[in-house]
């Protein structure tokens, strides 16, 4: 049964990701990076790490998810406003590194597994010690970068809608 629920999960976050890229509607790509989210917090509960699982639907597809829809749709984009392509060459390199990565899939899921070492995870793996640890001493400088990044893009954000309201 946890192989079903990981092979399910894994498919549906690959399969919401691919959506996400391949969405021209901005507000529907934002609905699948919310899927894509879900999927991978059930794959989180599955590693027994139930408090990163917690974070990742409570944080990021809940908070930071819901912002970004909010910012798109306050900037209310037209299709005329996206610009034309401008690259006909993006087309053919998105096609290649994709079939690379196709190539590199195949190569990982075909290799014998046996040669691999097997990881094994601290007792307190997940646990909320382990992660405000972590967080708090080795990662504080990112994690404060990142909450001045994502409140710079916010602001950004309401500037130009500002702007845009004005005219």
């Amino acid at each position: 049964m946890e192989m079903f629920i990981f092979i399910l999960a894994a498919i549906a976050s690959v399969a919401c990701c691919l959506m996400v890229i391949t969405q021209k509607n901005p507000v529907r790509a934002v609905l699948f990076l919310i899927m894509a989210f879900v999927a991978q917090a059930i794959l989180f509960v599955q590693l027994s790490a139930v408090f990163v699982a917690a974070l990742q639907i409570i944080v990021y597809a809940g908070a930071i998810m819901v912002l970004f829809l909010f910012i798109i749709m306050l900037l209310n984009l037209r299709k005329d406003e996206f610009g034309g392509d401008r690259h006909p060459f993006q087309k053919f390199a998105a096609v290649a590194l994709a079939a690379l990565l196709a190539f590199e899939l195949v190569i990982v899921a075909l290799r014998d597994g046996s040669r691999s070492p097997s990881v094994s995870l601290p007792e307190n793996f997940g646990s909320v010690e382990s992660i405000g640890e972590i967080l708090f001493t080795k990662y504080l400088l990112p994690f404060e970068a990142t909450s001045i990044l994502l409140m710079a893009a916010i602001l950004g954000a309401v500037v130009l809608a500002k702007k845009r309201l004005d005219d």
